[in-house]
């Protein structure tokens, strides 16, 4: 019987068994599929995303820090008018250096809105909000230990940099997080905070000077102003940067993880998507470039800047100028005491919130638009009513002066909130924070050129009625452009409205 032999074949290496743990080859490829890298996220979807998000958290923290410098911002910037004459007494200064103290402030924002805007073009807006918040709020605190009125006229001006930035920034940076259908609410209420501080500022003064002495009370004002410290270390670790900028910068994984965290506060416990979130939205292709800061008058946005520096300009100068003077006005021409006069002073800035909210429930059903000429129409009636009732049928006494300024500040409050929100909408991610800051600058203008123009209109024979008249052609004109170009921009997304 022959042997059968088996033939070896000594380049073919032998195959060892399976072992058990080794996986079956299909489950190899899944599992190398699965752990291969994920494609990088898309801006256009990122924006997508953004823009379905109802309100979460991260809105109302990001809110919340950018709202309380907001609301410091605005009563810091009104500390030095309320307390003008307990800083005079302090120093024995003279009457004559009131004007120039003031004014050293506002010229301060003017540099510090300029400025703080190329700024958050170039580093983003949360580290222009956190720069302008240790700048106005140490500056606060340093002004609390003025040793003479030419040191706070500096410290104040050095302030006024910082002043002058925080609002705009804060404002363009809350709008790229909230989406188009209800921005308009969302945003005016957040933007009610500056009104709430300049009536903070006037309570606190009128408590502060009633119950300590003169130096201490204005010194402590000065005190509370230093809270934005605070919110610029809280800023610093929880305040995310805007995923708009970052998607213009080119950033979309930071921006897609910003995305992620909101997304992540409204899905149910369970894991579920939130029953009240929108289907998803397509989004435009944002705008891509380096920020050309002239491109504010090139020919596409001069249209646009025009409308917007007109309503800038002539908004404040009739908010600053009755702001500033009303309760002069009462005591001087009304015959009124200081505190009376002081408290029909809140009982219009609780005016002005009340009308502001009704604006901000409505704003995203019957539009900007409207709301913008209705403030410019009753201001302007309230201007027309001074002049009429008081210049041509001389009608004196408060009680007029005191409805017609009211109606006139009523009409601007309506108005000097939604600027902020208004600027914001008409232009690309690209120039959204130096435009917003550029506007807002003309705030600060506005703020010195008024109360010296009423101050001069005043010391005529019939002043105040010249007064009214040069307030309503002012507002006369701004309600033109604002019918001729006003652009309506309820329910749109900004990248829609940056085309």
């Amino acid at each position: 019987m022959m042997a059968v032999r088996t033939r070896s074949h000594p380049h073919r290496l032998p195959i060892p068994p399976r072992r058990r743990e080794d996986p079956p080859m299909s489950e190899k490829a899944s599992t190398s599929t699965a752990s291969a890298p994920a494609d990088p996220p898309d801006g256009p979807v990122v924006l997508a995303r953004l823009e379905r998000l109802p309100f979460t958290r991260v809105h109302l923290r990001v809110a919340s820090i950018l709202g309380i410098g907001t609301l410091i911002d605005s009563f810091d910037g009104l500390v030095v008018a309320v307390a003008l004459t307990s800083i005079l007494t302090t120093f024995g200064a003279p009457l004559s250096v009131a004007g120039p103290l003031i004014a050293a402030g506002y010229l301060g924002q003017i540099l510090g809105a300029v400025g703080f805007g190329v700024l958050s073009e170039r580093y983003g807006r949360k580290w222009a909000y956190i720069a302008s918040s240790v700048i106005f709020g140490g500056l606060s605190l340093t002004a609390a230990f003025s040793w003479s009125v030419d040191s706070l006229m500096v410290i104040r001006l050095v302030q006024g940099i910082g002043l002058g930035a925080e609002v705009p920034v804060a404002a363009a940076m809350f709008n790229e997080f909230v989406r188009a259908n209800a921005r308009g609410r969302i945003v005016t209420l957040y933007e009610s905070l500056f009104i709430w501080g300049i009536l903070l500022a006037s309570l606190l003064g009128g408590v502060f000077l009633a119950v300590f002495p003169p130096e201490t009370a204005w010194r402590g004002l000065f005190l509370i102003g230093a809270l934005p410290l605070v919110t610029a270390v809280w800023a610093w670790f929880r305040l995310p940067e805007s995923p708009r900028y970052l998607v213009e910068k080119g950033r979309v994984g930071d921006a897609d993880r910003v995305v992620a965290e909101m997304e992540r506060a409204v899905r149910r416990p369970d894991g579920e998507k939130s029953v009240t979130e929108p289907a998803p939205l397509a989004a435009a292709a944002p705008p891509s470039g380096r920020t050309r800061f002239g491109e504010l008058l090139s020919r596409e946005y001069r249209g646009r800047t025009v409308l917007l520096w007109s309503t800038w300009l002539t908004t404040f100068f009739a908010l600053w100028g009755f702001t500033t003077f009303m309760p002069t006005l009462l005591v001087k021409i009304g015959g009124l005491s200081p505190s009376v006069a002081s408290l029909l002073t809140g009982a219009i800035t609780l005016g002005d919130l009340i009308v502001l909210y009704v604006a901000a429930w409505t704003l995203d059903r019957i539009g900007r638009r409207f709301w913008f000429i209705t403030g410019y129409s009753l201001a302007l009636f309230g201007a027309v009513l001074g002049v009429v009732s008081i210049g041509l049928f001389g009608v004196s006494g408060w009680q007029m002066l005191f409805a017609s300024g009211a109606i006139v500040l009523i009409g601007v409050n309506i108005n000097a909130p939604l600027i902020y929100m208004y600027s914001a909408e008409l232009y690309p991610t690209r120039m959204r924070a130096w435009a917003t800051n550029v506007g807002s600058s003309l705030r600060s203008l506005a703020a010195v050129v008024s109360p010296i123009v009423l101050g001069l209109l005043l010391e005529q024979p019939g002043g105040i009625v010249i007064a009214f008249a040069v307030f309503g052609a002012a507002l006369a004109i701004g309600l033109g452009v604002f019918v001729k170009l006003g652009i309506e921009t309820r329910q749109r997304s900004l990248e829609e409205l940056a085309r």
